[in-house]
């Protein structure tokens, strides 16, 4: 079974699972590092805020439509995140927000799990490796960790195993628990005992070859004595505080840029092109689990461990064993007390179901073990000077509130800008008007406490009232665009307010150009933010519209004054450009989809359509057709709910957003969209429902099967059912499909079906 590490991967075989989401960025040497370092305390560039803050109220109020439009909501504000960090390098929300934002959505499927999404961002996995490292395809996953802020969620963790295994309460269930080091996932591969390679962890799939700069690192063994012939062992890369104050210290006094904590500087140190700067570099290693293996390594987690020890790798000493959730607590409570004199980053401690057996029945979900839970420690705070509110125009228009500080070292990072969410956080009140901090606004010129945990970007928590200057202000929230003037309107029930002036306003026309261009969109190399932001003031070679890319080299060839120029290009820059341009001409049509930027249709979304139409005649045609017909096909998608259905319509029927979508595709070849299916079984392609008690399997389990054999599991019985497995005990579902002629069998069918 497969394990995870810090980020989200699964395996045949249990045990790493650590590293989380790096929020902070990468970090580097100039010219030596190829995802780029951001000095200290440094703005990202681009869009500041997610586009679609979600306010953090609590789901019970919800009815099941807004429960509905919601989930789409937080589809579209987490994706929009994931795609800031991961592909811009510019987070735009805290670790703290993202975690509440994915609580939130966790929190609604839990309530309405029939309306969980099959682009879900519970199912989403970490990072496309960086450009300038060779690629490593990893043999097992790597995955992330499903994350706890309270001490009832270890109770809530172990009821949920033993549900899922069918145990008592009183049988013995034993954890281990080890600290969350805070430093770069690593997944290290010995060849008969030699180390063949190391990689990062990437996107999960994919990770950067780092092998030469691992060879550097003292901690990991070169040979291994009396290992299985294939051993993936994975772990942490990290930096001890002394090492890196020292490495600052040295940094200042050469004028080069420091780190903004040793995780950034593990990160860049071992992500470097030159592997004598990672050799010159301290880091060090801790091994927590392993990949791949030719042979078990022992019957338990613990033991497991062990063995690493003695192959000569080094693990954490205070990991333990915990028989169930309070001493598993405790273990919490006594790591906390020693975190501020380890000499390295925590952030949490991670459970692991002891046990491999049951690691193995418990298996995976699309991105997290079911065995292990990262119980994260409190955000850091500090207090500050608010000096200013700025407001920013994301790509759907989203007014998004920016507090500019007085700066203040949080936990090492000097931190001079914060989220400030929306204007009912401002005022002080939730979206349904009830008061949060005890009804206290925010103003310019307040003593504010600022929330960070590891993050570029953090947030502000509260307010100190009784510092408040005598002639401070409401803030008074605009309610026209301060970009282009145009209306901002504030839909009811929605917590962020938008300009109206749609393509005429040009910060919404650079920020969908900048998407447009993005890594899971057109990707087009040489054609960045700062490129996009260029053509776009440009008078003489604009590009205000995506159509205007790709005739760039013609208007050029037109033009007397040449791109090669100017704007700091150059004969080859530009030729290079205008032949990435021309790579970009034919595209897959969910990632033309995706680039569009239309509302709520993020990258799963674009690829349940295209699959659903397969070309874009298809498509086109039924959203340039009768509305009424194009919203009743959307809707009847599974995984398309009615908010993204009318987003859809509304951008095809608006006449300017029309003409510019037809505009860009004359200039393109969009391939029809593939359907694959999984090979060699009989339920690949078709969707089951389960209903009844079955004895031989949890639902959860057989569910679990049916989705690793290639069917898709409703949780209802409709005409599109082909299939459902009546257990003992099954009701009206049963009922329902043998109204509608759908085949029904029992378990012990089910089980000769997949051949279990």
């Amino acid at each position: 079974m497969p394990e995870p590490t810090g980020g989200d991967a699964s395996r045949s075989v249990p045990g790493d699972t650590h590293a989380e989401r790096d929020r902070t960025g990468r970090a580097g040497q100039p010219g030596n590092n190829p995802a780029g370092e951001r000095p200290v305390g440094a703005e990202p560039s681009g869009q500041f805020a997610v586009d679609d803050t979600i306010d953090l109220a609590s789901v019970e109020t919800l009815t099941k439509a807004q429960a509905q439009a919601e989930l789409h909501r937080l589809a579209q504000a987490i994706d929009a995140a994931d795609t800031a960090y991961h592909a811009d390098d510019a987070p735009v929300i805290t670790d703290a927000e993202y975690d509440a934002l994915k609580q939130r959505n966790a929190a609604i499927e839990a309530r309405f799990p029939e309306l969980k999404r099959p682009d879900s961002p519970s199912d989403r996995i970490g990072a496309p490796p960086a450009e300038g490292f060779g690629k490593i395809r990893h043999a097992r996953r790597m995955l992330s960790l499903a994350n706890a802020f309270e001490p009832e969620e270890l109770a809530e963790f172990d009821t949920r195993i033993r549900r899922y295994l069918g145990l008592p309460v009183d049988q013995p269930l034993r954890y281990t628990a080890e600290p969350k080091i805070d430093g770069l996932s690593l997944s290290l591969r010995y060849e008969n005992g030699t180390l063949a390679h190391a990689a990062t962890r990437g996107d999960g799939e994919t990770g950067e070859d780092v092998t030469a700069n691992a060879r550097t690192i003292a901690d990991i063994p070169q040979q291994l004595a009396d290992a299985p012939a294939l051993l993936e062992v994975r772990g942490e890369v990290y930096m001890r505080h002394a090492d890196f104050q020292a490495l600052n210290a040295r940094a200042a006094e050469t004028g080069a840029r420091v780190f903004a904590n040793p995780r950034n500087a593990a990160a860049g140190s071992l992500r470097q092109l030159d592997p004598e700067i990672t050799r010159s570099r301290p880091l060090a290693f801790f091994a927590y689990g392993w990949g791949a293996l030719s042979d078990p390594l022992a019957a338990t987690q613990m033991q497991a461990l062990e063995r690493l020890r003695a192959f000569g790798f080094t693990v954490n000493p205070l990991t333990r064993c915990c028989e169930g959730p309070d001493a598993m607590l405790a273990h919490y409570r006594h790591i906390e007390t020693l975190r501020p004199d380890l000499g390295y980053d925590i952030d949490g401690v991670v459970y692991k179901i002891d046990d491999l057996a049951l690691q193995e029945r418990l298996g995976f979900r699309s991105t997290t073990p079911r065995w292990a839970l990262a119980h994260k420690f409190p955000a850091e705070l500090a207090w500050t000077v608010l000096e200013g509110i700025d407001i920013q125009v994301g790509r759907t228009g989203a007014l998004s509130p920016v507090a500019r500080l007085r700066p203040i070292n949080v936990g090492g990072v000097m931190v001079s800008n914060a989220t400030l969410h929306n204007e009912d956080y401002i005022a002080g009140r939730d979206s349904r008007g009830e008061p949060i901090r005890d009804g206290r606004d925010i103003r310019i010129g307040d003593r504010v406490q600022v929330y960070r945990a590891g993050d570029v970007i953090p947030k502000i928590a509260d307010v100190d009232i009784s510092a408040r200057p005598a002639d401070a202000q409401p803030f008074v929230f605009p309610e026209t665009c301060p970009e282009c003037g145009s209306p901002a309107l504030r839909e009811p029930g929605d917590s962020v307010r938008r300009c109206t002036g749609g393509l005429i306003c040009p910060a919404q026309q650079v920020e969908r150009l900048k998407h447009f261009v993005s890594r899971g969109a057109f990707d087009i190399e040489g054609l960045g933010t700062k490129q996009i932001e260029a053509f776009f003031a440009d008078d003489q070679l604009p590009i205000r519209q995506p159509a205007e890319i790709f005739t760039l080299a013609e208007r050029d060839a037109a033009n007397l004054t040449k791109l090669k120029n100017r704007m700091g290009w150059g004969e080859t820059s530009a030729a290079n450009l205008f032949r990435a341009i021309d790579t970009r001409r034919t595209i897959p049509l969910n990632r033309f989809l995706f680039a569009l930027g239309i509302r709520h249709v993020g990258e799963n979304a674009a690829q349940l359509l295209a699959r659903h139409f397969g070309s874009y005649s298809a498509l086109h045609a039924c959203l340039t057709g009768s509305a009424e017909a194009a919203l009743a096909e959307l809707v009847d998608i599974n995984g398309i709910g009615p908010v993204m259905a009318q987003s859809l319509v509304d951008a095809f029927a608006n006449p300017e957003e029309r003409a510019a979508i037809d505009a860009l595709a004359a200039h393109l070849s969009i391939q029809d969209a593939e359907r694959p299916q999984a090979q060699d079984s009989p339920v690949a392609g078709k969707t089951l429902v389960f209903t009844g008690t079955l004895t031989r399997m949890t639902r959860a389990e057989a569910k679990a099967r049916a989705e690793a054999l290639g069917a898709r599991v409703a949780g209802s019985v409709s005409a599109k059912t082909d299939l459902l497995v009546a257990g003992e005990g099954a009701g009206s579902k049963a009922a329902k499909a043998e109204a509608l002629g759908v085949t029904v069998i029992d378990e012990d069918a089910w089980l000769a079906l997949i051949g279990a």
